[in-house]
């Protein structure tokens, strides 16, 4: 494992960190939770189109599709510098890390050239249409059903978990063609137009306050044949080309947002008075934070080795599950130790702009997001340790 930068990967960071220092915009002065307001939407699609302006939207995509073709020491980078500047989520997140790409390796020329600029410069917002009720960790489980009329598929059933569906342009969704064949066969991927007639958005409000993600009601919506995203009835393929992609990112700017986290309670412990002294004169608080030091110093050597395996290889392996099980129960561990540390001031909305209640309370979700720590440890299990498989 080569920690060093090559001389090309430190012009590429310089670069990047240069532009950063001219172009990041003012810090967003709402709450935490603003998924719902426009201005917040407006805020962060005007950064994106920044980017993309800046020839920095997409920067994994090849050269011809607009992107930088970086590699993944440079995508590392440029995650890593983002959190380190503190800049604004990418709106389009989705159609950047997850469906652009499969487009780009599944994609007819009619579909790079309609959907891949305006993923990238943010004017279209995609949704991932593919967990259901009964079809999440099982996702070769779905049921929504398209049947074939002419020149469209008519598409009939519900999604789940869909996040930014609420303000989505387009869906990268997964349905049932051929009810007859085995669960893995039969399905099929479709672009879908979320402006289509009898779609539906239902939001759903976590405790957090967010209401990120949503419920996705189709009913009788007709989508044309040619918005395949692959082959029909070959859609598990397309599904798992996409699903590489989004796990891919092994959590190189996650360790960055952590360590700042971790360095913001360490200093608001020192104003925290207990028991006639100050907080991190505990004994017991101090071997919690240094506990969460080591531990978050285990997850960048982690993700560095991890990072180091997918250049050698090119394919992502076991490692994604083992950083998203590490990090997701690393951060409810370290909320928890916030909220002990602060007492009731961590359950305030006017203290820290209610940074320790947002982050306690959206915490809870982390191990159930992008596969439950179950599932990640069933991976873990089988890919890595060789145990039989769970039935």
């Amino acid at each position: 494992m080569d920690l060093n930068l090559t001389p090309n990967e430190q012009k590429f960071r310089d670069e990047f960190r240069e532009w950063l220092g001219a172009n990041l915009p003012a810090p967003w002065q709402g709450s935490t939770n603003s998924e719902d307001r426009s201005d917040y939407i407006r805020y962060l699609r005007e950064w994106q189109q920044k980017l993309y302006l800046g020839g920095w939207a997409g920067i994994s995509w090849p050269q011809q599709f607009g992107g930088r073709g970086a590699s993944l020491m440079e995508q590392a980078i440029f995650q890593e510098e983002l959190a380190r500047a503190n800049a604004p989520q990418l709106i389009g997140t989705i159609g950047l890390s997850l469906v652009g790409p499969t487009i780009i390796a599944m994609g007819t020329d009619e579909q790079k050239a309609r959907y891949l600029a305006p993923i990238l410069s943010g004017e279209e917002i995609w949704c991932q249409g593919f967990s259901e009720p009964n079809a999440g960790s099982d996702l070769a489980s779905l049921s929504t059903k398209a049947v074939r009329d002419g020149d469209d598929f008519v598409v009939n059933g519900q999604k789940i978990w869909t996040s930014f569906a609420q303000l989505a342009d387009w869906c990268l969704q997964l349905v049932r063609t051929d009810t007859e064949a085995p669960k893995h066969k039969g399905i099929t991927c479709l672009l879908v137009d979320m402006r289509s007639e009898g779609i539906s958005v239902r939001p759903l409000r976590q405790m957090s306050g967010d209401s990120g993600f949503n419920e996705v009601f189709f009913s009788n919506v007709r989508i044309p044949v040619s918005q395949v995203l692959g082959t029909v009835n070959q859609g598990w393929t397309t599904a798992i080309t996409a699903l590489m992609n989004e796990r891919a990112n092994l959590g190189t700017a996650a360790q960055v947002v952590f360590k700042r986290n971790l360095e913001a309670l360490i200093d608001r412990a020192r104003t925290i008075q207990r028991n006639g002294s100050n907080a991190t004169k505990d004994p017991i608080v101090r071997q919690k934070l240094a506990q969460a030091h080591l531990e978050l110093e285990i997850l960048r050597l982690n993700t560095n080795r991890a990072l180091t395996s997918l250049t050698k290889t090119g394919i992502p392996g076991p490692e994604g599950s083992i950083q998203k099980l590490y990090w997701s129960e690393w951060n409810q561990r370290l909320q928890q130790t916030a909220q002990e540390i602060l007492g009731p001031f961590g359950q305030l909305l006017d203290f820290d702009k209610g940074t320790w209640q947002y982050g306690y309370l959206r915490s809870r979700g982390n191990t159930i997001e992008a596969g439950t720590s179950e599932i990640q440890r069933n991976i873990i299990a089988e890919r890595v340790l060789g145990f039989p498989k769970s039935y």
